[in-house]
């Protein structure tokens, strides 16, 4: 089950992150069958993020396959950039006097922003601002 919650019955913002970008697509399970485990802070690991990932699938004649994967990455050389796109384009809304939340760059960028976009929809809406926008 989708299992995001930080606690007092509210997702935390990774959990949010996932169900928000759950497309149809990608997800032909219903939600029952995706599972977001607990999301804090765990003291050793530090700067470091862990995400365990296991695929269900049925290959051929319907013979069950799984795939499990653990993927460890330090997370703040890998958030810089992200940061600095959404600056770069809170630069471009200034210097073009547009005001409010850049709603396309914030689904782009943004774990839990105002109004989720799947990922595709949100980068070539936030490359049209940018196109739209710069010089």
């Amino acid at each position: 089950h989708l299992d995001g919650h930080a606690g007092g019955g509210e997702w935390s913002k990774e959990g949010l992150g996932v169900v928000g970008r759950r497309e149809d697509r990608l997800f032909d399970r219903p939600a029952d069958r995706i599972h977001i485990g607990p999301s804090e802070y765990i003291p050793f690991l530090k700067d470091n993020k862990v995400c365990f990932l296991r695929l269900e699938a049925q290959g051929w004649a319907g013979v069950p396959m799984n795939l499990e994967l653990r993927l460890s990455v330090e997370d703040s050389p890998n958030s810089a950039g992200v940061s600095a796109d959404a600056i770069r384009c809170c630069q471009l809304a200034l210097d073009h006097g547009i005001s409010g939340p850049l709603e396309p760059v914030c689904a782009w960028t943004m774990k839990h922003p105002p109004r989720q976009m799947p990922d595709t929809d949100a980068r070539i809406a936030t490359e049209a601002f940018i196109r739209a926008n710069r010089g």
